[in-house]
């Protein structure tokens, strides 16, 4: 098969085509010939060594997956064939979805949502999941209550508020000027320029704050949420935030993604429903996986996908 390897850490240009040999599903796994990957901010994070999951190079990035069933490793159940599946397997661990082939273990990924195509789908599990399980797992989401997003034009945020709304929130959304319309087409309830200044002028009496950029950002944060609310960052929390937090109620949830077939399940009826739409900003073919990874840092509407 061919596949997207990196010899080193670095720039986009480290990322290269290369043949290896396929993988071959175990018990419990699914063999998957990939139609699309989806590319995430953790990918380029670990591409430059900034995060390093996977250890040294070399490794195979990617996590996001869409596309079909191509072998059933020994006592998998409910798939064959032929079927349209996505998730996001294995993570944090190497997942090697910048390939032709992947493979995943059964209970990690789902059924294709029928309302989208491959692209859409391979966007969908790790920004989806981080929404789906910011809000509702970490967050408690309820109906009515008030959800600040921040970023909300990016792929997480621009998710978080389409699942928000679905669930009965009265969403308020942060982003920057040129992608205002965009969320205000996503159905948020209000937006909020940051670029403007302080956006906890605007902003009060919230009761669930989303927010990927943590540190001071957190803090600030928590001067519109209610007693008792809760903040969820994707990123760390200051010692001082979570002390401030404490002394007012309110709970500070640091979260990462798992991988969540149940998750990828409840995301597909939404979009089936029409309640969640994926928009993919760009489409790169595999070749030009070190293109994708420089576009995606440009910091573009939605998400960036890999076809295969």
């Amino acid at each position: 098969m061919r596949a997207v390897i990196q010899n080193s850490v670095g720039e986009p240009d480290v990322l290269e085509i290369a043949e290896r040999p396929d993988p071959r599903p175990q018990a419990g796994e699914v063999l998957v010939r990939v139609k699309a990957s989806g590319i995430n901010p953790v990918d380029g994070a670990v591409r430059a060594g900034y995060f390093p999951l996977l250890g040294e190079p070399p490794f195979i990035l990617g996590w996001d997956i869409s596309g079909t069933v191509e072998a059933l490793g020994s006592g998998v159940t409910g798939l064959k064939v032929g079927d349209a599946v996505f998730g996001m397997p294995r993570f944090p661990k190497q997942a090697a979805a910048y390939a032709e082939l992947a493979l995943a273990p059964v209970d990690e990924i789902a059924r294709k949502p029928q309302g989208i195509d491959h692209n859409q789908a391979g966007a969908l599990p790790l920004a989806g999941l981080t929404a789906w399980q910011g809000l509702v797992r970490h967050g408690g989401l309820k109906h009515g209550q008030r959800v600040l997003i921040h970023a909300a034009a990016g792929g997480v945020g621009h998710l978080a508020v389409q699942i928000a709304k679905a669930r009965g929130a009265y969403v308020i959304a942060t982003a920057s000027p040129k992608k205002l319309d965009f969320v205000r087409s996503l159905g948020a309830d209000e937006v909020v320029d940051y670029t403007k200044g302080d956006f906890t002028a605007e902003v009060r009496d919230i009761d669930l704050v989303l927010d990927p950029m943590g540190s001071d950002h957190a803090d600030q944060s928590l001067t519109v949420l209610k007693d008792g609310g809760v903040l969820v960052s994707l990123l760390n929390v200051h010692d001082t935030t979570r002390a401030k937090a404490a002394a007012r109620n309110i709970r500070v949830e640091r979260m990462s993604v798992v991988p969540d077939r149940e998750g990828l399940v409840e995301l597909g009826k939404l979009v089936d429903a029409g309640k969640l739409t994926v928009h993919v900003a760009k489409a790169f073919p595999l070749e030009q996986a070190g293109a994708a990874h420089a576009f995606l840092a440009t910091r573009p509407i939605g998400k960036v996908v890999l076809t295969v």
